[in-house]
């Protein structure tokens, strides 16, 4: 694990930035982000030193390749053009395709909801996909067509074994077994494949996919450190004793019972 600020706080880092600063014009800057940096009127400064600060950690990073979403392009781009200026080389880009988010929209690992981590036992990756958005009928967004496409036909081709088994008992059907995504598109379209069908699938397909993954997660010490240190639980929020003053109801009438000239009789 390497920290950012190893090497973003040192005078070589800070001084590359300047010099970016000073080749890129704010019109190269704002499109190399445009993907990925939230863009209004009136955008803080940090939107536009964004995609210096991520070509700059190619360098920095001694990587020889980055890799990312299709969402990364034009940062990638800008990074190629980039980086020659300033005499470092060129770095190799590998993208994948966006797989929507389960909870519609953009997956994000800021929202638990909308994604699948390796880590989640099976009933919580039966829950998610149970709860996820899958209009019927609708290819396009579908974050559960998207796992079948990009994650559990791809995976099932390495195992030799490149099919997608729909059960259908409690219908008293023969499963639907799909070779090929534009076969399960149409028949999803065509409502063949439901999403009351296509979710236990799904569910399964992962689990089975997820399951020696987190087997050989459970019996290594030092994943377990390191996904403790990538990952550290949220600190526990420690309960605030509300300063209620001395006027709140009733500190009044004990003023009165504890007075010292009552208690003496006076």
């Amino acid at each position: 694990m390497t920290l950012g600020s190893s090497h973003q706080q040192s005078p070589e880092y800070i001084m590359d930035v300047y010099k970016l600063t000073s080749l890129v014009s704010e019109h190269d800057a704002k499109k190399a982000g445009a993907e990925v940096v939230k863009q209004t009127d009136n955008a803080p400064l940090s939107g536009l030193l964004y995609p210096i600060l991520q070509t700059l950690d190619e360098e920095y990073l001694k990587v020889d390749a980055q890799f990312g979403g299709l969402d990364q392009r034009k940062l990638f781009t800008a990074a190629k053009d980039w980086l020659p200026r300033l005499g470092y080389k060129e770095r190799a880009h590998l993208m994948n395709p966006m797989v929507p988010g389960i909870s519609g929209g953009k997956m994000s690992s800021s929202d638990p909801d909308s994604k699948i981590d390796l880590l989640d036992p099976p009933e919580i990756v039966t829950k998610k996909i149970r709860k996820a958005v899958a209009a019927p009928k609708v290819v396009e967004g579908n974050g559960i067509i998207a796992f079948v496409e990009y994650v559990l036909m791809p995976a099932a081709a390495l195992m030799k074994n490149r099919e997608f088994r729909v059960e259908r008992d409690r219908d008293g059907l023969e499963p639907l077994v799909y070779t090929s995504v534009a076969q399960l598109h149409d028949d999803y379209r065509n409502d063949v494949l439901t999403p009351q069908l296509l979710k236990p699938a799904v569910a399964k397909g992962l689990n089975d996919l997820l399951a020696p993954i987190q087997a050989a997660y459970q019996n290594s010490s030092e994943w377990q450190e390191i996904a403790l240190k990538a990952y550290p639980p949220p600190a526990k929020k420690e309960k605030k004793v509300k300063d209620r003053g001395s006027k709140y109801p009733g500190q009044r009438e004990k003023e009165i019972a504890h007075h010292p000239k009552k208690d003496s009789g006076e």
